[in-house]
């Protein structure tokens, strides 16, 4: 196939079009950050500032401790994703059963959702972290570590939950009435047809999720575990000075963009594959 030459003016155009957009934010990018760092820089009190926040060398002698808190945020992300994905997609499914013998457990999970859901974070880590040790019962770990995954735990798998049955039950009847017409039974028709459909089209406000799970790993040390914000809290002390915080700050902001990014990414490809682009 041979490309016209009015096609290949258009091509050209679009192509000195995507140039001088480049180029425009190039350098509306290099004046903003001129003019920011101008303000910062000649403020009056921001030889001060850079002393107490951005002293390079006391961050470089706290980011060892620092960077060691910082595995243990990664470990309680990883196992409470998992869990997270395997509790959620359970309370999604329950929630989305029909027929009036099920409304107990219609009704427990949407309970469970609505009381994690509106309580804030901190105070259902205080509640797990100080309140279930307390009642002194067999069993229950005393690690703060375990305790403030459990209350990640609970409160994410309220949100991912919604997140699980919006995409449930975005699936047209007619895939459900097809795998039924072709014998597939309920379970089987959830786990091949349903969910498949139901996890990619939810998929980017699932990353989303993830990358404010990431965040709030570093409340835990309320509880006093030692991850990367405890650990910046007790250089603190030591060093009477704030770098510690600005540093875990940073390397969680490190840790969050290429999550952050691939969930950009995976929205705009939905939204290419539903025509909105």
């Amino acid at each position: 196939m041979t490309v016209s030459d009015l096609q290949r003016e258009r091509l050209a155009y679009k192509r000195s079009r995507a140039r001088r957009s480049t180029v425009v934010a190039l350098l509306s990018t290099v004046a903003f950050a001129a003019v920011a760092y101008a303000t910062v820089t000649g403020a009056p009190g921001w030889p001060r500032v850079r002393d107490s926040f951005f002293n390079v060398g006391v961050a470089w002698r706290t980011l060892p401790g620092v960077l060691e808190g910082l595995w243990l945020n990664l470990r309680v992300l990883l196992v409470c994703g998992v869990l997270i994905l395997v509790l959620a997609l359970g309370v999604a499914a329950l929630r989305t059963l029909r027929g009036p013998v099920w409304f107990p457990v219609r009704a427990l999970a949407t309970a469970y959702v609505d009381l994690f859901r509106g309580m804030p974070l901190i105070l259902t880590l205080y509640l797990v972290g100080f309140g279930l040790p307390a009642l002194r019962l067999t069993g229950v770990p005393n690690d703060y570590v375990v305790l403030g995954g459990a209350a990640l735990v609970l409160t994410y798998t309220a949100y991912v939950a919604e997140v699980f049955r919006a995409g449930i039950e975005s699936v047209h009847p007619s895939q459900v009435a097809a795998a039924r017409s072709l014998g597939l039974g309920p379970r089987r028709t959830l786990r091949l047809v349903v969910l498949p459909q139901a996890v990619r089209r939810v998929l980017p406000a699932l990353l989303n999720d993830f990358v404010a799970l990431q965040k709030d790993c570093g409340l835990i040390s309320v509880l006093g575990a030692v991850d990367a914000v405890r650990a910046a809290q007790i250089e603190q002390a030591r060093t009477f000075n704030f770098t510690p915080y600005v540093l875990a700050g940073l390397l969680f902001v490190l840790l969050a963009v290429p999550s952050a990014r691939f969930a950009d990414a995976m929205a705009r490809r939905a939204e290419r594959r539903e025509g909105r682009r």
